[in-house]
């Protein structure tokens, strides 16, 4: 029972922080108050100077409270932020001490601005999880006894039967047991087009249910849904850091020290107290903390869009480098979804034992050769004590001793004698029981639209070797690699050797882009540079082991998600240039004194002018389109 809301942990903010924000804007509302009040006294009463500076102190103790808070929290974790609220805080206490209470107010207030506009940019991607969330349906229609029951989805169980009518958002996951429609899953896999759907079919949540009446057998709720998925990756690649900000952060301390050191100096040179203020917030490397994120959320919230999930921002940064592609055949280049074109009997067999053994089989099975096979109307036989083997196929006990289905290697390791397979192009399965072969399943499969022209984008992007792996026969293999324009092919591949020709392209120098959907691609899709799993078919084990996941069937969001990889990093180069050269400029003229006794409050605007800029190029990447 999953009584629990699935998606509570999709907060913009934690508790914590929304207390310390409303502290905050309280604290610089009253000093605003105290500050405006103080110069309104001074000037009407010009003689109340004394009144006057008790305000302004009071105003400025207001805001340098939380600012000393933050930069005390800071020194048990340093980071590029903590420096920030360090630098400002020392500024604030040397205001302090100098007697100079409109610049201690005034400054904290203008960096709570800047950060306030820096989280607003971050929460995009929070926003667009809850945005996720909001498409659930909150209520579900349950069919129990007869009767149609009201209750809240999150109370929805497996195998519960759920009624969903035109209009309705699915409330979970689950399989067509009963009438027809179409759905519409744009807000979760980007497809344009609607899905029709039938009894047998699956259907996702948050799907909209656009005509028809569905009777759906709940499959998976909760965390474990599509939408759970979707959510629970879009929230790690958020809390993901890009590689330039955890570097940045090693060096956060010495960059705080070597900030202190140039101040004592200006310090005992010029004896210049607001040349040191406006050298401590000038140096503030407010910029530099906004141009890693915000390019990468930026980027995660647009792959988000446009039906790509990055589990790691970091995810970015490999893909933009990759050289080579490795993809997978059946659910990939194909479509996955098979069908039964015969069943050849061996010389002697049943052909009604040879369909009964095989269906039964291919029930109990993940790969799309096994689902398509259980789809074929026959009397399934019963068996017991089924198992799995990832590459090779399925096996059991029945009636009259094991069987067997899948590969004619996985017939041999039980010394079965195979005879020579029917001529088919497509994928052919061997059935046995009891020590001899029943015969064979001949299956088709369609290729998905659009490869060859994605395989050509891929190629001008660069990634000049392309290989197809597949663990059928080596003629199957052929003909879809002649089909799609592929010339090297690595047929009967089992996932071990599916790993090693990774591996292999690894250590000749290449860097590959692993492209598949079931559990023989999981080892290749970890060990290549960066996995990618077609997410509409895909196993829990592919889609686990994968770096980036495709929420639908579309081929062509490969090369839409290299395009949007390399834009990413030309993006972060502009921030990071930006950052650093605005923030070195803010120095130098801090420095050199350019700035007169307010200089602090006019590097703190300067530095805010930065992080928008820098924030203005990341949301650039906003209008990426797929051509």
């Amino acid at each position: 029972m999953n009584a629990t809301p699935p998606y509570s942990g999709a907060m913009l903010l934690t508790g914590t922080e929304r207390h310390r924000w409303r502290f905050r804007i309280v604290a610089v509302l009253l000093a605003g108050g105290l500050l405006a009040f103080s110069f309104a006294l001074l000037a009407f009463t010009p003689r109340s100077t004394v009144e006057a500076t008790i305000l302004q102190a009071i105003a400025a103790l207001l805001v340098a409270g939380p600012a000393f808070a933050s930069a005390a929290r800071s020194l048990h974790q340093p980071d590029l932020h903590g420096v920030v609220d360090q630098l400002v805080a020392l500024a604030i206490l040397a205001c302090l001490v100098s007697a100079n209470f409109v610049t201690a107010t005034l400054l904290p207030v203008i960096m709570l601005a800047g950060q306030m506009l820096e989280d607003r940019s971050l929460l995009g991607t929070r926003e667009a999880v809850e945005a996720l969330v909001a498409l659930t349906s909150s209520t579900a229609r349950i069919l129990r006894d007869d009767r149609v029951e009201t209750l809240p989805a999150e109370q929805l169980v497996a195998d519960d039967i759920i009624e969903i009518r035109p209009g309705d958002r699915v409330p979970a996951d689950g399989v067509v047991v009963k009438g027809m429609g179409s759905m519409d899953t744009a807000s979760l896999t980007g497809e344009s087009l609607p899905v029709e759907v039938a009894v047998g079919d699956a259907v996702l949540g948050s799907s909209l249910n656009l005509n028809g009446l569905l009777h759906v057998r709940v499959s998976r709720v909760g965390s474990e849904s599509a939408l759970g998925r979707v959510v629970a990756l879009m929230q790690d690649a958020e809390r993901s850091k890009p590689p330039i900000t955890r570097l940045l952060e090693r060096f956060a301390g010495r960059y705080l020290v070597l900030v202190l050191l140039v101040a004592l100096m200006l310090w005992f040179t010029t004896q210049n107290t607001g040349a040191v203020l406006a050298l401590l917030v000038a140096a503030c490397p407010s910029a530099m903390v906004l141009a890693a994120p915000s390019t990468a959320l930026a980027a995660v919230s647009v792959a988000a869009r446009h039906g790509i999930l990055v589990k790691s921002s970091v995810v970015f940064e490999r893909l933009a480098e990759a050289d080579a592609l490795v993809v997978d055949k059946t659910g990939t280049v194909t479509t996955g979804r098979l069908r039964v074109v015969r069943f050849e009997p061996a010389h002697g067999a049943d052909i009604g034992r040879l369909e009964a053994v095989a269906t039964a089989l291919g029930a109990a099975s993940t790969h799309p050769v096994g689902r398509a096979i259980a789809q074929w109307p026959a009397s399934p036989a019963t068996l017991s004590d089924i198992q799995e083997d990832a590459g090779f196929g399925m096996r059991a006990t029945g009636a009259f001793g094991p069987v067997f289905l899948g590969r004619e290697s996985l017939l041999a390791q039980h010394s079965i004698a195979v005879e020579r397979p029917p001529e088919h192009d497509g994928p052919v399965a061997a059935v046995a029981e009891a020590g001899r072969l029943l015969g064979w399943v001949c299956l088709s499969d369609e290729m998905r639209g659009g490869v060859t022209e994605t395989l050509t984008a891929l190629h001008e992007l660069g990634l000049h070797r392309q290989a197809l792996l597949t663990g059928d026969r080596q003629a199957e293999a052929n003909r879809v690699a002649a089909i799609v324009g592929l010339k090297e092919v690595v047929p009967e591949a089992l996932p071990p050797d599916k790993l090693a020709f990774v591996q292999s392209v690894l250590g000749a120098g290449g860097k590959p882009l692993v492209v598949g959907d079931g559990i023989n691609d999981a080892l290749a899709l970890r060990a290549g540079l960066v996995g990618m799993a077609m997410g509409g078919q895909g196993s829990d084990i592919a889609l686990a082991s994968a770096d980036i996941v495709l929420t639908g069937g579309d081929f062509s969001r490969i090369a839409t998600a290299v395009r949007l990889a390399r834009r990413t990093r030309r993006t972060l180069r502009v921030n990071l240039a930006l950052s650093a050269a605005w923030t070195l400029a803010l120095v130098v003229v801090a420095v050199s004194g350019g700035w007169a006794a307010s200089g602090a409050l006019a590097a703190a605007v300067l530095q805010n002018i930065g992080a928008f800029v820098v924030i203005a190029n990341a949301g650039r990447l906003m209008k990426f389109n797929e051509n």
